[in-house]
């Protein structure tokens, strides 16, 4: 069960590198760097870059370059993948890379890892290099081939013997990265950590960390489950700004799902544009958790939710077109929540 009081739960970052309407999507990689830099001095705890293709409002294509970038950059924070996808890499490669960013960060890599190929078919099977699509949830076998690169394979695997570079550096702590009870199941079953996307997940979060929690298996890599629940947050100074910066991330989400992908319209911008009637329905039919608000009320809603979750973490995704209005939505968050030192 839940606990009825929420613990001093730690807050952490989730950066999709959004690009900003007007803005060129190199320069929002810059930007992630400068938050990531700010998200230090205010307190969090990781910060996270996640892996998309072909999505012309998110320039977070490369998030392992990305971790290292943001390693190199900060001094405190734990910086990792949320997540890397597994079905578009080899699970050589991703425990050569982890390998290697642990090395040169000792004790502040994570690596999330999603079951998914998190983009279109066609994408895809060019990120594969190859025309056989993807043929369905070989998450655990790839997973499994992961970890013998990184801890050796029983022997008669047929590749035994084949290791991560540099041997002497343990991987990274894992997550699975889920919007579903499938990703739940999933975490617990191979004794993971598990990050639960509310953000854009259709299932009650309590459902999903219960299933998580009640389902976990210990294993080498970790002895206990840990939830992390990340969910949108948008702070301003006032609830009307933050009202008009959450119907400007409402559009672009809207023409995601559309079909009609673009950059993260202004505050102005959305309030500007025509709304077609599919648009008002998609946004306003938008199950994800997204919060909007001043920093009372966003953390009072917070704190509600590791309440009635039980979450071990929370991780916050703020889509906002402003590069200081964003910053600011973080630091504002932080004061009320405690962790900023200022």
């Amino acid at each position: 069960m839940p606990p009825e009081t929420p613990p001093d739960v730690p807050l952490s970052v989730l950066d999709l590198s959004p690009v900003p309407s007007g803005t060129p999507a190199s320069a929002a990689l810059r930007r992630t760097l400068q938050l990531a830099r700010a998200a230090e001095r205010f307190g969090y705890h990781r910060y996270w870059l996640a892996e998309h293709h072909n999505v012309p409002s998110v320039a977070s294509s490369a998030p392992e370059v990305l971790i290292a970038a943001v390693a190199g950059a900060t001094t405190t924070l734990r910086v990792g993948a949320g997540g890397i996808m597994l079905p578009n890499h080899a699970p050589l490669k991703v425990a050569e890379t982890f390998r290697v960013l642990a090395a040169l960060h000792p004790g502040r890599i994570d690596l999330g890892l999603g079951r998914a190929p998190g983009t279109d078919g066609r994408t895809a099977l060019a990120l594969r290099g190859t025309r056989e699509p993807h043929r369905g949830d070989d998450f655990a076998q790839r997973y499994a081939q992961l970890l013998g690169h990184a801890d050796g394979f029983p022997a008669g695997h047929p590749l035994a013997g084949v290791r991560a570079v540099p041997a002497d550096v343990p991987l990274p702590p894992v997550w699975v990265l889920g919007s579903s009870e499938h990703g739940a199941h999933a975490a617990a079953a191979l004794g993971t950590g598990y990050a639960y996307a509310a953000h854009f997940g259709t299932a009650d979060p309590a459902t999903v960390l219960r299933t998580y929690r009640e389902g976990f298996r210990p294993c080498a890599q970790r002895s206990r489950p840990h939830a992390v629940l990340a969910v949108g947050a948008i702070v301003a100074d006032d609830d009307e700004r933050a009202r008009a910066l959450l119907r400007a991330q409402q559009l672009a989400a809207a023409h995601l799902r559309l079909g009609r992908p673009g950059p993260l319209p202004s505050p102005e911008e959305a309030a500007a544009h025509a709304w077609t009637a599919a648009e008002r329905h998609v946004a306003d039919g938008a199950t994800g958790v997204v919060l909007a608000g001043t920093p009372g009320d966003v953390a009072g809603r917070l704190r509600e939710l590791v309440r009635t979750t039980g979450a071990d973490e929370l991780m916050v995704v703020t889509q906002v077109h402003d590069h200081a209005e964003r910053e600011r939505s973080h630091e504002l968050l932080a004061r009320e929540w405690g962790t900023h030192p200022g």
